[in-house]
């Protein structure tokens, strides 16, 4: 499969399952919700995806796309810390939903990079990781990242204003009787 060997062959089915769970999640919950069946499923799919990724060395040794496995897992591993919410209160769940969408698009970068220089057979779109080509599409999947993080802290700022409304309402409501 496109020059795959069989552990690239599982790093790159795995990580289909990650980005798939990831924005089925991000379209259903408009964010990555760690305690949902999407949610597992992108978390652990997203952490083998790094682990497989270890063992595959087409470029030489431990390089840049080792570097960002071990800083994925660093970001998902405190996206999904207990100690969080103890942590930083209310904000926690703001931080670990960007935490959550950081990974989705480290997922991007070397999804993008090894599908494009490897698509179309024979005469891939980008010649290899640092074609400038390739950078500039990896920068506009930065912005996208940047917005997408923006709207989501906004949904989730609206969803817990209208959430101590109701509260007040129904405290009101109850006060009355």
């Amino acid at each position: 499969m496109l020059g795959l060997t069989p552990l690239g062959t599982v790093h790159t089915l795995v990580s289909l399952v990650a980005l798939a769970a990831g924005f089925a999640s991000l379209l259903r919950d408009g964010r990555i919700v760690p305690d949902s069946g999407l949610g597992r499923t992108y978390v652990w799919s997203t952490a083998l995806t790094c682990l497989t990724g270890f063992g595959i060395f087409e470029r030489g040794g431990f390089g840049v796309p080792h570097a960002l496995g071990v800083v994925t897992l660093v970001v998902l591993a405190f996206a999904t810390w207990q100690g969080g919410a103890r942590w930083l209160g209310a904000r926690w769940l703001y931080v670990s939903t960007v935490c959550f969408t950081l990974t989705l698009f480290f997922h991007m970068i070397p999804g993008t990079t090894e599908t494009f220089t490897r698509i179309p057979a024979g005469r891939p779109l980008f010649t290899g990781p640092d074609d400038p080509a390739l950078q500039k599409v990896v920068g506009v999947l930065f912005l996208v990242f940047i917005v997408g993080a923006v709207l989501q802290v906004r949904h989730l700022r609206r969803q817990g204003r209208a959430l101590q409304s109701m509260a007040g309402l129904q405290g009101a409501g109850k006060s009355a009787r």
